[in-house]
């Protein structure tokens, strides 16, 4: 009986030994960050910059999660898609999102953040064309259009800081080097991301319609399509991607788009899941 019990004994302390090693090992803060190359080097790099992690030196804007080389707070991240990560927050402790993707869950990346990256110009969104399209006349108003005040006014008043103008040197609009007469009835479509690219792709659609000039915005969820779209002929431009992302998408897909234009940045932030405030990451 006595050897029975210091048996049970022995087995009840290894249960609660191995609970509480699991225990630990649930407490360790789950961040959840872009799965695709140019984003998650975003994330990482905005998570190096608040003192989370440090990466390994040169990985620069294609880093991932193996090129970190130091995680003194044992954070575990978890890779998912870009457009997920808003349905993904309730379940871990932060996630790293694109402002898109944010404003369209219904968060104000300004208000909900935690805390945001810089607005880097090298990330700026960028109207994109077919090599061969950039120089036809209604690219060329596209681009006049996009790079209008009024498009930067729309930006900086509807966004209030959580979408940024990258515009160096607006127009009224148009170019005076079109023949607009000659473009009336004409019709340029663009594939978008629905916030904020198609937003703002409908400030420049009721510039180009005074001209008699018909912009189709055609709305896509995914990162993949509006570039095949494109490249394929079947549309005439896209918006809705910075030029790391289209560079690197060329090389992998041996497609062959090209940036016209810096729109608009986006800065990603941190938003807290199960956390309301990044002290968790550093607490004991």
């Amino acid at each position: 009986m006595k050897r029975f019990l210091s048996l049970t004994l022995a087995l009840v302390m290894m249960v609660a030994s191995l609970a509480l090693f699991t225990g630990c090992g649930e407490k360790a803060i789950t961040i959840a960050v872009p799965n695709d190359t140019t984003n998650e080097a975003r994330a990482l790099l905005l998570l190096e910059e608040l003192g989370y992690i440090t990466l390994a030196e040169g990985a620069g804007i294609t880093a991932t999660i193996r090129d970190i080389a130091e995680n003194p707070y044992g954070i575990e991240f978890k890779e998912v898609e870009a457009a997920q990560l808003p349905n993904v927050l309730s379940s871990v402790d932060y996630a790293v999102i694109n402002s898109n993707y944010a404003i369209s869950a219904d968060l104000n990346p300004v208000a909900d953040s935690l805390a945001m990256e810089g607005a880097f110009s090298a990330y700026s969104n960028i109207l994109a064309v077919k090599a061969g399209n950039e120089e036809s006349p209604v690219i060329k108003a596209l681009i006049a259009a996009l790079e209008s005040q009024a498009v930067a006014d729309f930006i900086a008043e509807t966004y209030e800081g959580a979408v940024v103008s990258t515009i160096e040197n607006t127009t009224d609009g148009y170019d005076a080097a079109i023949d607009y007469e000659a473009l009336k009835g004409a019709t340029v479509s663009v594939a978008a991301s629905p916030t904020p690219h198609a937003e703002i792709l409908a400030v420049a659609k009721d510039i180009l319609a005074a001209k008699e000039i018909t912009l189709e915005i055609i709305e896509y969820t995914d990162y993949v399509q509006p570039n095949n779209v494109v490249n394929s002929g079947e549309v005439d431009a896209n918006y809705f991607q910075h030029l790391p992302y289209l560079e690197d998408f060329n090389a992998e897909n041996g497609t062959e788009v090209v940036s016209v234009s810096a729109v608009h940045v986006e800065p990603m932030g941190i938003y807290g899941g199960k956390q309301t405030t990044l002290d968790a990451i550093k607490a004991e």
